[in-house]
């Protein structure tokens, strides 16, 4: 069993930054890979970011490309979002997930662990 904490929301303005952060306890396996989503009212939940716990090997949606980082830190047991550039429409709950194997997926059905959330919201 996973279990997976988010921190680090909160009100910024477009064009500043936040840094999230994913703790996880529990069964790590080298083998998962982790992600981070994000659902704004009304929408479904979309992909922002995923990598791999072993190797580091990212992937990221074509609207953050180049201005959000994913990045681990083994020992810590721990996923970070960095986001930089944030627009309006960055606005969201911004969720962290674990998938039990080492494939990088884009959809939501294919994580098996979920954290509660934290809420971004940027101002224009």
């Amino acid at each position: 069993q996973v279990q997976l904490a988010e921190s680090g929301g909160g009100l910024v303005q477009a064009g500043g930054s936040l840094r999230l952060s994913c703790a996880a306890s529990g069964r790590i396996f080298s083998s998962y890979a982790m992600g981070w989503f994000r659902q704004a009212p009304g929408k479904e939940r979309e992909f922002v970011a995923a990598i791999r716990w072993s190797g580091g090997d990212t992937y990221y949606a074509d609207s953050v490309k180049g201005r959000f980082t994913i990045s681990r830190d083994n020992a810590e047991n721990a996923v970070y979002l960095q986001m930089n550039s944030l627009k309006p429409e960055d606005t969201a709950v911004y969720y962290c997930a674990a998938r039990g194997g080492p494939i990088l997926k884009t959809t939501a059905q294919h994580y098996d662990y979920w954290g509660q959330g934290t809420q971004v919201t940027v101002s224009s």
